[in-house]
Order: structure tokens, then C-alpha cells, then sequence
């Protein structure tokens, strides 16, 4: 199964929240034993990772994922065009699946 694309805006010093359920071949996937994890960088190969998203399975019989990233941090990303992807995993890495990936644009912060 390859990653599904799906870009986003990001706005700067807002709450930013994305849930899904996850499936395969229509089915819903039972997510015990996993967890997830996803960075936002700049470029693709960028060694710099510009913010960490909270990501939390938190309805694993469900398939249901959440990322997540507060005021607080979207505040102090630049506007602009930034990419990202998100994984799921067991204990040690034994197995890792990039759920999604795209692009997320920051949109700047009016009211401030």
C-alpha cells in the first residue's frame, strides 16, 4: 500500500487538528500495538525538521488517528510551503507504514 497524497493549509497561530480512520481494502484496520508520529519540513530533504506534529492513535480497535499541532507552535512557523508525512509503527521500528504525505502551506496570521 503506497502513501496517499493529501495537502492541507496550516494557519499560522491557529489549533490545527486532523483525524482519520484508517482502512484497507475497506476494512477497518485494528491499530492495537501501534503508534504514530509526523514531521513538518521545509524541503523533502531538508535535515532540519521544522515542527513535530502530536500524533496519537486514540481508537485502535477503530483504526482512528489524530494529528495534531497547538497555537502555540503553528505561531512560529514562517508562512509558506512545507512538506510532510505521516507513519505508523510498533515497538522498535519492527514495522512502519507512511499513511499520508503532502504538502502543508502555512497560511500567515492576521490577528495577532
Amino acid at each position: 500500500m503506497s502513501a496517499a497524497t493529501y495537502n492541507f493549509n496550516l494557519d499560522q497561530g491557529a489549533d490545527f487538528v486532523l483525524e482519520m480512520i484508517m482502512k484497507e481494502d475497506g476494512v477497518v484496520k485494528d491499530l492495537s500495538g501501534y503508534s504514530a508520529r509526523a514531521q513538518l519540513r521545509k524541503t523533502k530533504d531538508a535535515a532540519d525538521v521544522t515542527s513535530t506534529f502530536t500524533c496519537s492513535v486514540i481508537d485502535a480497535s477503530a483504526g482512528k488517528i489524530r494529528m495534531s499541532m497547538p497555537n502555540a507552535t503553528t505561531g512560529a512557523i514562517a508562512a509558506g510551503v512545507y512538506f510532510y508525512d505521516l507513519e505508523i509503527f510498533t515497538s522498535s521500528d519492527a514495522f512502519v507504514l507512511r499513511l499520508i504525505q503532502g504538502q502543508a502551506t502555512v497560511t500567515r496570521e492576521i490577528t495577532r
